[in-house]
């Protein structure tokens, strides 16, 4: 029996379900820190060409990483109930396919970066190198969102770089502060799929912590709202800031108490609701920049 064409409208469809494009959750997370450093490397508004580059960027290259996550991870995705259906996994799109995608937007990605400055240009590719690197982390490091985390803050000192043409200490500060962040989300990510992960030999912060995945979220809140706060406070230190941190670690509690049962749904939905950690975050800065 022959197989049905697939009409250009049916793959426009597996492209966007490739890139992840209905769950806009995923480029906010890495959204929000950069716009942040966008508006602290800046002093304020950075105009309208560097934030249509930074917003552009990100939703690029964040579905680039997942053409790229989806093929290094097709093998161990099969064994996965909430992957198992993915584009690459099911066979929908194949492997070169996904890579083609995936390069296309890289490169539209880079051709936003031209227009910035040499320093930007050149801190790109170490950020593209890092980025390629992390599905194969999973592989090999016990906490492998260590290395998403360098990868989703990124955007800072890229930030930095399109600015001020250099990336000063407080871009790569304000890096390892957003680090952790990254570190508490998908950390809860990985507390959705631990027994799948484990049946599979997958390596992921959640089996590497064991019993300890809800302090280590905890924990790692804890150290992003400390040290973003610490190294902003200068910039946008006020009653605005300091309200948008208060806020914040009410959602850090909102957290523990969807995780601390560690089950899949409570996980899942503490996962997807980060991305608003962030804005408040980021709102919190514009306020206080803006209106002091």
């Amino acid at each position: 029996m022959e197989t049905a064409a697939v009409t250009p409208r049916e793959k426009l469809s597996l492209y966007l379900d490739l890139i992840r494009w209905s769950r806009p959750a995923g480029w906010l997370l890495l959204l929000w820190p950069t716009l942040s450093a966008l508006w602290a490397a800046a002093g304020g508004w950075p105009g309208w060409h560097l934030l249509a580059v930074f917003v552009g960027g990100t939703v690029l290259m964040r579905s680039a990483g997942c053409c790229v996550n989806d093929v290094a991870d097709r093998e161990f995705d099969r064994h996965v109930k909430r992957t198992a259906q993915r584009p690459v996994t099911s066979g929908r799109i194949g492997v070169k396919e996904a890579l083609a995608v995936g390069a296309g937007l890289a490169c539209a990605a880079f051709l936003l970066v031209l227009t910035t400055t040499p320093v930007a240009v050149a801190w790109s590719v170490p950020a593209l190198a890092v980025a390629l690197v992390y599905p194969y982390a999973k592989r090999h490091v016990s906490m492998p969102q260590a290395v998403l985390g360098v990868a989703f803050s990124f955007g800072i000192p890229m930030a930095y770089a399109a600015i001020q043409n250099q990336v000063p200490w407080e871009a790569w500060a304000l890096l390892v502060a957003n680090l952790f962040w990254v570190l508490a989300y998908d950390t809860e990510y990985a507390m959705v799929d631990r027994d799948d992960d484990l049946r599979i030999g997958m390596k992921t912060s959640a089996i590497t912590l064991g019993r300890w995945d809800v302090a280590g979220v905890t924990a790692f809140y804890g150290l992003h709202l400390a040290l973003w706060g610490a190294l902003l406070w200068s910039v946008a230190g006020g009653w605005w800031f300091g309200l948008a941190l208060v806020l914040a670690l009410v959602q850090v509690a909102w957290h523990f108490g969807m995780i601390r049962h560690r089950t899949r749904e409570g996980c899942f939905r503490a996962f997807r609701l980060n991305h608003w950690l962030g804005a408040t975050l980021f709102v919190g800065l514009l306020l206080g920049m803006h209106l002091g």
